[in-house]
């Protein structure tokens, strides 16, 4: 990932209305959760229905994010996407129906098909043991009825979400703006998110910035947790 800073006029925006422009000198681990978003097969393998050719590019972010957090007492989640299907219809409809094109749509439906390849977390994302994952089957996994990642933080103590995955603009943002609606403080991880488009990805960081969160550097998070334990 090549950087993707935010506007000096985003910024001086955002100094103006609060007098700083990040919200945390630090964060407490063992309450923090890294919350990746779909990174999988269907969205980050070449070729995929929905492939997102720059998340192959932040493995490595978040592979330092997790390690990091793991070392310091945190959580790791692991979020990917699911749609119930009969084979030919999802539980979806509302999204396949109308946003996907009709030649696009089969294998697009089988891509999120609970248990399919589609599932599997990219081949370069490190999982661990001890690490937790969630199904969710819409854009945000925060909101009633997609997942139970809510429930799932709460039930740890987790008052502090890392945002990181796939697509920036979508899944990551939804889910971003939701958690910060429900009380959470949430951090954008700007070089462990990826969209289609610089345009797109720095949209939604200088929405973040603005209203729902911080907006770090994976070196710069990393730095806010302290040494390990």
């Amino acid at each position: 990932m090549h950087p993707i800073g935010i506007r000096p006029a985003i910024v001086d925006r955002v100094l103006l209305r609060r007098g700083r422009l990040h919200l945390h000198d630090r964060l407490d681990p063992a309450r923090t959760a890294l919350v990746v978003i779909d990174m999988q097969e269907g969205f980050v393998a070449p070729g995929a229905p929905a492939e997102v050719p720059a998340a192959r590019a932040i493995c490595a972010n978040i592979n330092t994010l997790a390690a990091a957090l793991r070392a310091r007492g945190g959580k790791v989640v692991w979020v990917l996407h699911a749609n119930a299907t009969d084979g030919t219809r999802s539980d979806w409809s509302g999204f396949m129906d109308n946003f996907v094109a009709a030649e696009l749509r089969h294998a697009t439906i089988a891509a999120l098909a609970p248990g399919g390849k589609g599932q599997a977390v990219w081949r370069e994302c490190t999982v661990a043991p001890g690490d937790l994952t969630v199904t969710k089957n819409r854009y945000s996994a925060m909101i009633a009825g997609s997942s139970a990642l809510e429930r799932t933080l709460r039930s740890f103590g987790i008052d502090t979400v890392l945002i990181a995955g796939t697509k920036t603009n979508v899944c990551c943002e939804s889910t971003a703006r939701d958690a910060m609606m429900l009380d959470f403080k949430v951090v954008m991880v700007e070089d462990a998110c990826a969209a289609l488009s610089d345009e797109e990805h720095r949209a939604t960081l200088e929405n973040i910035v603005q209203q729902f969160g911080d907006v770090r550097t994976t070196a710069d998070t990393v730095g806010l947790l302290g040494p390990p334990r």
